[in-house]
């Protein structure tokens, strides 16, 4: 073999060894965990099926209640919360760190330029003690560029992008997040607000029928056919009621105020005027378990969470394998400018710096420790939202049905009560029966009546964290031989 051919094979030799040490990437790849989940959901009559459209994005779902004041509320908080500021900001953030960590994985390219005078002592140490040193003043001028890589051997860089790639990913369905949950708060306020409106109204009605009863009672005691202790039960009942007025319009008071930190108003300068509208819960579609999984922005942000930290421990790991630079530098240095481009103020150099750590008393296995533990942690998170995840959306199946059924027996309490309240009048009014019996019947239409309202709210709110337990909105694309569909048959 000629003196060349060895020179190159010396030189494969640790080329090789490069390539193969490329090849490896410390740290587990990172595998999903499976979690059991049921085939499908307990759903109770009177609902039916349907399947929803998943890979559709999740718009705005406040809009299938038809209140045209809940979507501008929705609108205005969603552009002035802080909260929604704030998540976006930090995926910014995740954006920013994504795209730093990616710069590791191509050299870097720098250029620099000095310019000096300087005066060397005469009296330094010398050199050698046959050359006397001389005091010299005399420029510097350099101009030079380099090249720095480092090799990402055990997969280091690689690791960290993965991490990133994970958090920025994690910081985008926590943004999703964020807007579920702020126009969740904003429509349980909202419907809670207006579930108070319809109560009023009821209690407003009924203060109304006590204070017409009331004039009935004095007329008839002025007339000698009702005794004092029927005025004084009357008055007392519209006393009572008027108490609960105050009490319902406290409650109101606190919703609008808790809207108006959503929408980014000041509660002084905010006000709702009543609304009596009996809305409709929309039908929402239930599709299977598993949908959940991937509707579900916050299970989403759990599962990146576990990539991100997946990846810490191949980035703690790495640190146990050699850590290889390549640096280079490529330029003219000259003490006059008018040679500084001449061939003999060419300056270069290149070569490869080796680092390894040889004993660190565990510190580099405690950090791989603290990464293995930090994934394990995040595991644990993603099955608790999950599991939580399944908890909400049966809670709210199996409670939109029983408050459709009680909601049912409740208008139906509200007319037999009524009817009471007829019959007892006439039966005092002809007298044969006391006012007790009058009072009695007005106290439970009036409970029946706000008993309906407070479930017709139930029925809304129950209706919002469905929706929110699922994920989201839904397309319209179902079939009725196919459809699974949460709603009235």
């Amino acid at each position: 073999m000629s003196l060349r051919s060895w020179q190159v094979a010396r030189a494969a030799v640790p080329c090789a060894a490069l390539v193969l040490l490329a090849g490896c990437v410390s740290g587990p790849d990172y595998r999903k965990p499976t979690i059991e989940l049921p085939v499908t959901w307990k759903v109770d009559a009177p609902w039916r099926e349907s399947r929803p459209d998943d890979a559709t994005p999740k718009g705005p779902w406040w809009q299938r209640f038809g209140d045209a004041q809940l979507d501008a509320l929705a609108q205005q908080a969603l552009a002035n919360s802080p909260n929604r500021a704030l998540a976006e900001a930090r995926q910014a953030q995740a954006r920013a760190a994504l795209a730093a960590t990616s710069a590791a994985l191509l050299p870097q390219l720098g250029a620099g330029a000095r310019a000096a005078r300087q005066k060397i002592a005469a009296n330094r140490p010398l050199s050698n003690y046959a050359s006397p040193n001389f005091s010299t003043v005399q420029n510097d001028l350099v101009l030079a560029m380099s090249v720095n890589y480092e090799f990402d051997l055990a997969g280091r860089v690689q690791r960290s992008v993965e991490g990133a790639s994970a958090a920025l990913e994690q910081a985008a369905a926590d943004l999703e997040n964020t807007r579920l949950l702020l126009v969740t708060d904003l429509a349980t306020n909202y419907f809670n607000l207006r579930a108070l409106d319809i109560e009023l109204d009821v209690v407003d009605r009924a203060v109304a029928l006590q204070r017409r009863a009331l004039e009935l009672v004095k007329a008839r005691h002025d007339l000698g056919a009702a005794t004092g202790l029927d005025v004084a039960q009357q008055q007392a009942l519209l006393d009572t009621t008027l108490v609960q007025v105050d009490v319902l319009k406290r409650q109101r008071d606190q919703f609008e105020h808790a809207i108006a930190a959503l929408v980014g108003m000041p509660a002084p300068g905010f006000t709702l005027a009543p609304d009596v509208r009996m809305l409709a819960p929309p039908a929402v579609p239930l599709g299977v378990p598993s949908d959940v999984l991937e509707r579900r922005p916050d299970i989403a942000s759990a599962e990146r969470a576990m990539a991100a930290a997946n990846a810490q421990i191949g980035v703690a790991s790495a640190a146990f394998y050699p850590s290889i630079a390549l640096g280079s530098s490529y330029g003219v240095e000259s003490r006059s400018l008018s040679t500084l481009l001449d061939a003999p103020s060419i300056l270069w150099s290149v070569g490869l710096s080796a680092t390894q750590v040889l004993f660190d008393n565990g510190r580099l296995k405690a950090n791989v420790d603290f990464a293995r533990a930090g994934h394990a942690a995040a595991i644990a998170n993603y099955r608790r939202v999950v599991l939580t995840a399944m908890q909400e959306a049966e809670d709210g199946i199996t409670g939109l049905a029983a408050l459709e059924r009680a909601s049912t027996q409740a208008s139906a309490a509200v007319e037999t009560t009524r009817r009471v309240l007829d019959m007892s009048t006439a039966r005092y009014e002809g007298g044969a029966s006391g006012y007790l019996d009058v009072i009695v019947a007005q106290q439970a239409l009036l409970a029946s009546e706000r008993q309906a309202a407070q479930l017709h709210g139930q029925r809304l709110l129950t209706s919002v964290f469905l929706v929110k337990a699922l994920g989201g909105d839904w397309q319209d694309t179902s079939t009725p031989s196919t459809a699974r569909v949460i709603g009235n048959q």
